[in-house]
């Protein structure tokens, strides 16, 4: 997502890490309390310690985005605003419901609860709190308001959250805030049912600025307790002599024991009681991006009761059942906490879109449709996932993928399209290429198959060849098929990042399309894979942006998009993070770049004179590429061992940049467990040393015909001195997915 996210903000004293309560000794035997929620919460990492369950539509998370110093920091450049917590900031504004984990943009962080003491108050600069004590667990989170006395803490299921606040004696307020949030767009409707019910819904939209993408979510919340009194409030507009009020003077107008409904850009709800010391309340909210009946539903059906223990519990227990397909022995703690915490932000997106009654909004309409089998859905950041998440959802979680290409395929019969970076049915038109292909396809080629593929075919087909007049996901398509490239139009369009992400994408298609029968269009799709090679400039022996009519830019400096200035013809990168972005066609890549030896020296240059960008997605899969070279099989180790160390810790900063909906946390589970899908769609792992001593996946029977696959890592020499599958040794450094899903050991000897 949105380079200028991605910088370093430097080294920051962490000595109160002490405090998060994920370093306490933990058994080997559970998984989750290896985990770190705090991990990627700084360093513009953009992960979140909140409450949530495995692929959860709510996740509780605290809201600390809005402090007094902060609240005109909502600017599209500053990535202070496309997360709604960062461990950097103390200032605790409410608990938000529905949240977006590891993305580059602002978006949801609405629906904020926020318990308060003494006179109702609507300013959020006002109510705010400083906050500590903080405590994170998967399925669990709390922390102290040091302002009004009050202990905080939350948990979830799927599609509701819970929250527990412990009151001192007196006059308690919960206020339920529906103006602030992370959304661009704003408009929201609250009623108050009676003194134990609220519902209504919020406007949210325009992820990264894009029009388009509006739509609500709706809510019920219910309270443990009746209250004593019961109000609305709305912010006034600023007029006449009033529109020089300040961000610390807003006015709004208080309405009490307001039954009727209430709308409004600003708007809220508080519920007052008389509380004893220490006593508890707590609120339940359900949540649905359908209607306020369904929300309801959803409250009904997953709700505890407001029995907090057992629906924590429950959480736990789903989040020990996931992280306990992989197990790891040896390596240290901080490692461990790095390997299950990355696990663990894989579980959240793409996540849960559908109801307990099966209802979802269709994709790009109004539209209420039904899902008769598994669940849809969302939140498809697939620029970025097609290139290591969901080969690895395919190999330990096959049935989530399923679902994921389910719901793809759904999205094409509702919309005429594949999605690109989908987010609650809405087409976001962000980030590069066609990655949709490359996820279908690699599913299909894993042995996943129980999905209309003749559909899937026709949708990726469509998007391959189509006009770009008609194409809504290539545009720019029409000189890519006549001419082999996209030019350069303009001067910052992205263009050789666009024809790159084609190339991969037509190779995919090209192997589906021979897997079919479709001779004719495999041939076409291979030959337009292989148009990458017009990028490639003698002169500066790397990729350059070319022009219209054939010539290459003139003026080019290959650094350029450094120190996240903007680049021609590349997004979020420059020439030397795209330069070897051909690896499905390894053997022309590697002979275009003067063979071997020379290819080999380039590459370790990228990395020897600074250019890989661990942070960004396009070079990701570099460290990986030397294995391709006989010999310098090496120099993926050494690689990988200083990236790991450098980049990946078990501290907040702990994360290079975005995490991208888990494709960071992708590359080091992946990274630790000593192999990478280098190619998607190609079935072939690329194989390095495993950072643990054992490392055992469990395989799904109803997918798989193994129990489990265990990676071991023997010896005690600096190079891998042979692989073995099984016994059996490889004559290279790949491993085949067919083979490793029979089961069995892979040895990995030193």
């Amino acid at each position: 997502m949105e380079r200028q996210l991605k910088r370093f903000s430097g080294l920051i004293c962490f000595l109160a890490l002490i405090f998060l309560g994920v370093s306490e000794t933990v058994s080997a035997q559970s998984p989750n309390q290896w985990v770190n929620p705090f991990i990627g919460t700084t360093n513009y990492g953009t992960t979140n310690p909140g409450a949530v369950v495995p692929r959860g539509m709510v996740s509780v998370v605290p809201f600390n985005v809005s402090g007094k110093s902060d609240l005109n920091k909502r600017d599209k450049d500053d990535g202070w605003w496309s997360t709604p917590y960062s461990w950097d900031n103390k200032f605790f504004t409410g608990y938000s419901h529905v949240n977006l984990s590891g993305v580059g943009c602002p978006e949801l962080g609405v629906i904020l609860l926020m318990p308060t003491t003494g006179e109702v108050n609507a300013s959020v600069s006002e109510y705010g709190s400083e906050m500590s004590k903080q405590v994170a667990h998967p399925g669990y989170y709390s922390t102290f308001l040091n302002k009004y006395n009050i202990n905080t803490e939350v948990s979830a299921t799927e599609r509701t959250g819970i929250s527990r606040f412990t009151f001192p004696a007196g006059k308690s307020n919960i206020l339920l805030d529906l103006g602030n949030g992370l959304t661009n767009e704003s408009g929201a409707s609250v009623k108050i049912k009676n003194n134990r019910e609220i519902e209504g819904w919020r406007m949210t939209g325009t992820f990264c600025y894009n029009d388009g993408t509006e739509r609500p979510v709706y809510f019920v919340a219910r309270f443990s307790k009746a209250a004593e009194s019961f109000g609305v409030w709305k912010k006034m507009p600023k007029m006449g002599p009033e529109a020089s009020w300040s961000a610390t003077s807003d006015k709004f107008k208080y309405y009490n024991n307001f039954k009727a409904e209430m709308a409004g850009d600003s708007i809220g709800a508080w519920f007052t009681f008389d509380t004893q010391n220490n006593e508890q309340i707590m609120v339940e909210v359900g949540v649905s991006y359908v209607s306020i009946d369904n929300a309801r539903l959803n409250l009904n059906h997953e709700s505890k009761n407001f029995d907090f223990e057992a629906t924590q519990k429950q959480a736990e227990e789903k989040w020990n059942e996931a992280l306990s397909t992989i197990t790891v022995k040896g390596g240290t703690d901080d490692q461990k906490a790095v390997f299950y915490t990355a696990l663990y932000h894989m579980q959240i997106h793409p996540n849960i879109l559908s109801d307990v009654n099966g209802q979802y909004p269709a994709m790009e309409s109004f539209e209420i449709k039904e899902h008769k089998n598994g669940e849809r859905y969302t939140v498809f950041s697939l620029w970025d996932t097609y290139r290591n998440l969901h080969p690895f959802l395919s190999l330990a979680f096959p049935q989530q993928q399923l679902n994921v290409v389910t719901s793809m395929i759904e999205m094409y019969e509702e919309s005429g399209w594949l999605p690109r970076w989908e987010l609650n049915s809405t087409e976001t038109h962000v980030m590069e290429g066609d990655p949709a292909i490359p996820v279908i396809v690699d599913t299909w080629f894993r042995g996943i198959r129980d999905f209309d593929i003749d559909k899937a075919y026709e949708a990726m087909r469509k998007s391959a060849s189509t006009p770009g007049a008609e194409n809504k996901i290539r545009p720019d398509i029409d000189h890519y098929i006549s001419h082999g490239y996209v030019p350069l139009m303009s001067e910052f369009d992205n263009s050789v990042s666009h024809a790159l992400e084609y190339y991969i994408a037509d190779w995919n298609l090209a192997q589906l399309a021979k897997e079919l029968g479709h001779e004719a269009d495999y041939d076409r799709f291979l030959k337009q894979s292989r148009g990458y090679k017009n990028y490639y400039c003698p002169e500066f022996e790397i990729i350059r942006p070319k022009l219209e009519n054939g010539e290459f830019m003139p003026g080019f400096n290959p650094r350029q998009g450094e120190n996240f200035e903007p680049s021609p013809g590349f997004h979020e990168g420059n020439a030397y993070q795209y330069t070897f972005c051909a690896q499905h066609d390894m053997d022309g890549m590697i002979a275009l770049n003067g063979g071997k030896k020379s290819f080999t020296k380039k590459l370790q240059t990228i990395f020897d004179d600074g250019h890989f960008d661990m942070a960004n997605e396009p070079d990701i899969h570099y460290p990986w590429l030397f294995n391709y070279i006989k010999g310098e099989e090496w120099r993926t180790q050494k690689e990988l061992n200083r990236l790991m160390a450098t980049y990946f810790k078990n501290t907040p900063d702990g994360l290079p940049g975005n995490d991208d909906t888990g494709t960071m946390s992708t590359w080091i589970v992946y990274s630790m467990m000593g192999i990478y899908p280098v190619i998607p769609g190609d079935m072939n792992y690329a194989v390095a040393s495993p950072v643990f001593d054992e490392v055992t996946i469990k395989l799904d029977p109803n997918f798989y015909p193994g129990k489990q696959i265990t990676i071991r890592n023997t010896g005690h020499s600096s190079k891998i001195k042979s692989i073995k599958l099984n016994g059996k040794t490889t004559k290279s450094f790949f491993i085949n997915h067919s083979d490793l899903v029979k089961g069995g050991v892979l040895e990995i000897k030193h």
